[in-house]
This record gives C-alpha cells, sequence and structure tokens, in this order.
C-alpha cells in the first residue's frame, strides 16, 4: 500500500472563492487539485489530508466538497486545519463520512499494517497566553492520539499535522518532541503557502519531515510511505 499525504486543498464548492488571490501557485485551482490527485493516487491507497478542507463555516456548505473528494480514488485519513470552521463534533462528522473516508479527532487509525496518527498544531513560538494555552493542549492532544495506538499492532506509523511541528528557523519544539518520542517513519504537515520547500528542513533526528501544501506539491499527492500488507 502506498501512502501519501496532501494539505490546504481549500475546496468551495457552494460559495466558490478563487484562490488566486493567494498567488500564481494556486493557478487552475480547484480543477488541478482533482486532477493531480488522479494522476498518482490509486484505488488501495491512503491519502492524509492535513487541514483546511473547506473553506466552508457550516457542516452543510462542507458535505460537497467531502463528497468530491469521497470520490477520488483511495482511502483518505482528514485532518482538521486551522480554517476548518465547519469541522462539527468528531462524532457527526464520521456519522456523515461515506465508507473509506477517516476523520482523527484526539485518537489514530490502524489501516492496513499502517498506523496515522496526528494533530493540527499551532504556531510556534505562541504570541499571546491564548497561544500558549492552544498549543499546550495541542501536544496534549499529540500525546492522546498516539496513546489510542496502545496495544493495537501495526508496522509503519505516519504523524499528520496543519501546523508545522517545527520553529521557524527548524528548531526542535514541544509539539515535535513528542512526535518524536513516538519514531515515525515520516511526518507529514501543510499549512506553509508560498514557502520554498528547499528552504525547510528537510528531517530531524532523522525522520522525514514533508511539506504537503497543496500549492507547495503543484495539487499531486506526496508519496511518503510504501508500506507492505499487514
Amino acid at each position: 500500500m502506498r501512502v501519501y499525504a496532501i494539505a490546504d486543498p481549500h475546496l468551495s464548492r457552494m460559495n466558490p472563492k478563487p484562490m488566486t488571490v493567494f498567488g500564481p501557485g494556486w493557478e487552475g485551482h480547484p480543477e488541478a487539485f482533482f486532477r493531480g490527485w488522479r494522476e498518482v493516487v490509486g484505488p488501495e491507497d491512503l491519502v492524509i489530508v492535513a487541514g483546511d478542507i473547506s473553506w466552508a463555516m457550516r457542516l452543510p456548505e462542507a458535505i460537497p466538497d467531502l463528497l468530491d473528494l469521497a470520490a477520488l480514488p483511495g482511502r483518505k485519513v482528514l485532518l482538521k486545519g486551522n480554517h476548518d470552521y465547519w469541522w462539527p463534533s468528531i462524532t457527526r462528522l464520521r456519522s456523515l463520512l461515506p465508507p473509506g473516508m477517516y476523520a482523527l479527532q484526539n485518537d489514530a487509525l490502524v489501516l492496513d499494517g499502517v498506523a496515522v496518527a496526528g494533530t493540527r498544531g499551532w504556531q510556534y513560538p505562541p504570541q499571546t497566553p491564548e497561544d500558549e494555552r492552544i498549543y499546550a493542549r495541542e501536544v496534549e492532544r499529540l500525546r492522546l492520539s498516539l496513546k489510542a495506538l496502545e496495544g493495537k499492532p501495526y508496522r509503519h506509523l505516519v504523524l499528520a499535522f496543519h501546523f508545522p511541528p517545527f520553529g521557524p528557523q527548524g528548531e526542535e519544539t514541544p509539539l515535535l518532541e513528542a512526535a518524536l518520542e513516538a519514531k515515525p517513519e515520516a511526518i507529514v504537515y501543510g499549512h506553509l503557502h508560498g514557502a520554498d520547500p528547499e528552504k525547510l528542513p528537510k528531517s530531524h533526528r532523522g525522520v522525514p519531515l514533508h511539506l504537503v501544501a497543496a500549492d507547495a506539491l503543484r495539487f499531486r499527492p506526496k508519496l511518503v510511505l510504501e508500506a507492505e500488507y499487514a
């Protein structure tokens, strides 16, 4: 099984929002996103969608975007981003997702021997007391996600974040430290738009770090792991 990742699709079927206002890297969106996905992902592959899935503000407005994702090849794991205001309680969301589409929140998924865990993350270093509170909560949510794997057999572990888990100079953070304790084979993150991937850290303590923001990938999900079936 191949494991891909992409973040920041920023879909908006109900209320179309042109992404080209954010730069030329978004030319052709969202068609380029769907085309790029179909070019690389097969029906048995797993794709981690690491946040900022839809611009919708309410769940009913996001449903068409979720259905568009569901119609694409492969199985999908969704993670909440900072713009996913539509995201309801996890129980309600999971009740609406079609087969082959999963959502993570304070827990983890094991599929065909591959474990996926993670959390949204937050900006680092925190700028305000509220940021400090949110960041500390995200560290705890990562620990809860990893704890959910206890007792579950798996061969591979991929950790997903929306925000980069490292600091602005690539330094280790409490979130990255907690992530590395789990010894993942790969870490994926999005959120950074217009960033030069060559200027970002490629790994930390031997663990690959993958920027998977859609515009950075030119809308083609990135292969992060080729796993044997359990």
